[in-house]
């Protein structure tokens, strides 16, 4: 079985193994839209994939780096009506691609910036509680900083969850996972057998994200909370530390999801995605589906077995 790994976009779902990616997104006239892409592999950079820890960060560069192309495919291509792209004037495309290389840009600009505000903000926050006697300690300063990330981060994501557009990039998400556990299940990927997988999976992303949260406040704890700026730079300097260690407890979690005590260390990454995933509807499935097929199809090198619903 070929490890396969996911990710929702605006109306679609994109799906990526070890040489190829694809992803299928549903357009406004009900079609279903295609792409897929080789994967990229640079030899040295796949050789720091095997070294623990470190390999954390570069699967993550890797993961943007590859998304990002399926997002803008998704993004330039979802609201396009099939009869408007003939009478597309030359210099109306441009314009259009320009508008997408912008949103990408913005995209990638938005994400270091949020990184840098879910790291800095939660530390600024705790810090001025430091005049409480009870609240000045070191650990527990690093355990109320983990606590104020905690909480952005699950009022973040609710908020979010709120907006129709989300909602259903949500719903694509838990389509992405029925497709993997179905999958990696070895049943036969129809529809009703998507649709009776668990839209939760041990390996999300999501779970990586909740994990950066406490393997943080371990991190964080080697690192002095004065003076401020110390303590504000250390958020920065050792997030690739916490990148590294957080992947790392992603994939024990994966490896040991069925034993029966360790796999209860990958619980609160499948309740968190209680909040990034909907149940999809089955025109959603079959979007999953056909992204899978057209993954599965490139990735082989021959045609995707054809199946039913």
């Amino acid at each position: 079985m070929i490890p396969v790994g996911g990710q929702a976009l605006v109306e679609g779902v994109m799906f990526q193994g070890r040489a190829e990616s694809a992803s299928a997104i549903r357009r406004k006239d009900g079609s279903i839209e295609t792409f897929q892409q080789p994967r990229i592999l640079v030899p040295w950079v796949q050789s720091l994939k095997k070294i623990p820890f470190l390999r954390g960060v570069v699967a993550l560069y890797e993961s943007l780096k590859n998304g990002s192309a399926h997002m803008t495919f998704a993004s330039d291509r979802y609201d396009v009506d099939p009869s408007e792209d003939e009478a597309t004037k030359p210099e109306e495309k441009k314009q259009n691609i320009l508008m997408v290389v912008m949103i990408a840009i913005v995209g990638v600009i938005s994400y270091v910036f949020g990184k840098l505000i879910f790291n800095v903000t939660p530390a600024l926050l705790a810090a001025m509680f430091q005049s409480v006697p009870a609240l000045s300690g070191h650990v527990i300063q690093n355990l109320l900083e983990g606590g104020i990330k905690l909480v952005l981060l699950l009022s973040y994501l609710y908020l979010i969850s709120l907006t129709p557009l989300i909602r259903r990039v949500f719903q694509y998400h838990g389509a992405e996972h029925k497709v993997i556990n179905c999958y990696e299940s070895g049943r036969p990927i129809t529809v009703d057998n998507v649709r009776a997988s668990s839209r939760l999976h041990y390996r999300c992303g999501s779970s990586f994200i909740l994990f950066t949260v406490f393997v943080g406040i371990g991190v964080y704890m080697i690192v002095p909370i004065d003076p401020l700026w110390v303590r504000l730079v250390s958020r920065i300097a050792l997030l690739p530390v916490v990148i590294g260690i957080s992947f790392e407890v992603l994939q024990f979690t994966n490896r040991f999801r069925e034993h029966r005590f360790l796999s209860v260390l990958g619980k609160p990454g499948l309740s968190l995605q209680l909040l990034t995933t909907r149940e999809p509807n089955d025109e959603q499935i079959r979007v999953a589906i056909e992204a899978f097929e057209t993954w599965e199809r490139s990735e082989l090198g021959q045609p995707a077995v054809q199946r039913e619903g």
